[in-house]
């Protein structure tokens, strides 16, 4: 393992630890709030990353995907929040909600990393490290915002669609569920899905530069 895949690993770690832990304790939240306990019974709801990790799926894939490529091909995934979506308080309508957390609190992680870049700026912090680090914490999340918005199930995406379609459809649609992970492994490998993602990121940072905004004025 070479200096750069070190130092690559080093700055990433933290905001992706963030990022996975984070999303599926909204996920599990949001279940609980809306009335399905199944996941804040499995100890679900916690900001350890531990429980949250899939030592397959977080670990060895990632880095054995990104050394065999020189970092061209990346690919991960967390232990998903276990929902039963029938315990939901009005399933149809909390699915969407449940789903939508996840990337909702990736989206404000974003924002969070933005509004450190701009303190580490104020600051006159020199250290390069962090400034990577707030960028990687940026990008991290931006990235699973707008991965985990594509409608295809089970992605988040998928759910939120699964959520608004009228029940014969949303019924037909559901079934895509078990080759949804292999249509979008494919859809990730001949980069196809840049063209969803790179536009709802780019749309996402806009928005939260606008929000910003006053914040840098002021600290101008």
């Amino acid at each position: 393992m070479d200096a750069l895949i070190i130092q690559t690993i080093a700055v990433y770690a933290i905001p992706v630890i963030l990022a996975i832990t984070l999303h599926e304790a909204a996920h599990a939240y949001a279940a609980k709030y809306f009335g399905d306990l199944t996941a804040y019974s499995q100890g679900r709801m916690s900001l350890n990353p531990v429980v949250h990790i899939d030592i397959f799926g977080t670990i060895i894939i990632p880095v054995v995907l990104y050394m065999a490529t020189d970092g061209q091909f990346l690919f991960g995934y967390a232990k998903p929040v276990p929902v039963n979506f029938g315990a939901l308080r009005k399933p149809k309508r909390d699915m969407a909600w449940v789903s939508l957390a996840g990337p909702g609190a990736n989206f404000i992680m974003a924002f969070l990393w933005m509004i450190l870049a701009v303190f580490l700026v104020v600051l006159k912090v020199e250290h390069e490290f962090f400034y990577r680090m707030a960028q990687a914490g940026l990008l991290t999340n931006l990235v699973m915002f707008a991965f985990n918005l594509f409608p295809i199930p089970p992605l988040d995406g998928g759910r939120i669609l699964t959520s608004l379609l009228p029940h014969r459809q949303a019924y037909q649609f559901a079934k895509i569920e078990p080759y949804g992970f292999f249509i979008v492994m494919a859809l990730v490998y001949f980069r196809i899905l840049q063209f969803w993602m790179y536009p709802l990121m780019n749309i996402a940072q806009s928005i939260l530069q606008i929000v910003l905004t006053p914040l840098t004025m002021l600290l101008s």
